[in-house]
């Protein structure tokens, strides 16, 4: 046991991999098996991988889910923005440039009102939880856009702790909503095409939500709402603590 206690520690990496790819694995089988293709194998995955963290999480009493667990350390990483940053640049290597061309003013205009939109309703959800500080509005708000804009902002604009944890909390929410969402909306939504896949990412801009939920819709959709979803969260950085906080400042 010390042996493979061992072994698991320093190849945590692999031992993530294999861990995640085994999981793929059992996802896709009970989506074939059991649900006959209705339910995707991704989004499974994906539950599984929530329900892991969270009995993770109780079992340790950490922060980081199974990461917490000494021998599935290394699930910390694979997950970390390292790994996921990566991810987002190796889709958009996987962008035509001529299709990108296509999506036109509607892929700029979805970016745009997707950031002003989701800012909106989370700044509204603030305002009714009783938030009257202007910071505290538009980290939350920035939040709802993607729960990497958030932490941003509230960084940015001095929030408190728990604010950024409020925000994070609600991007991760409008994350797993969008991942879930997407393959069962995609039919009744025209999301079949890479110009619609780029105007649905742009609006959306969950770039993890955005891909996984095309990825379960139809895989060669991903590259495309990931490229504009991740100018969404690239443009929600820029706005939400400039323009965004003086347009709340000057409301409440």
């Amino acid at each position: 046991m010390d042996i493979i206690e061992t072994v698991f520690i320093r190849n945590s990496l692999l031992v993530a991999f294999a861990v995640v790819g085994l999981t793929l694995w059992v996802s896709y089988l009970i989506a074939d098996r059991f649900t006959h293709g209705r339910i995707h194998g991704s989004a499974i995955a994906i539950t599984l991988g929530l329900v892991a963290a969270y009995f993770g999480g109780k079992l340790t009493g950490g922060n980081n889910g199974v990461a917490d667990l000494t021998l599935l350390g290394g699930v910390g990483l694979m997950g970390g923005g390292m790994m996921r940053d990566f991810a987002i640049v190796a889709t958009a290597f996987g962008v035509k440039l001529e299709e990108l061309k296509k999506a036109g003013l509607a892929g700029v205009v979805s970016i745009f009102a997707g950031v002003v939109l989701s800012f909106i309703v989370g700044a509204l959800v603030a305002i009714a939880y009783g938030y009257s500080d202007p910071v505290d509005i538009t980290t939350i708000g920035a939040g709802a856009v993607t729960y990497i804009v958030g932490p941003v902002t509230g960084s940015a604009l001095g929030a408190s702790s728990e604010i950024i944890a409020l925000s994070v909390a609600a991007g991760l929410v409008k994350s797993i909503l969008v991942m879930i969402g997407t393959p069962i909306i995609a039919k009744h939504i025209g999301l079949n095409n890479p110009q619609s896949a780029m105007v649905f990412g742009g609006l959306m801009g969950t770039t993890s939500g955005v891909a996984a939920g095309l990825a379960a819709t139809d895989p060669k959709l991903v590259p495309y709402g990931a490229m504009t979803a991740t100018f969404y969260t690239g443009l929600g950085c820029l706005l939400g603590p400039s323009i965004l906080f003086f347009i709340v400042r000057a409301f409440v």
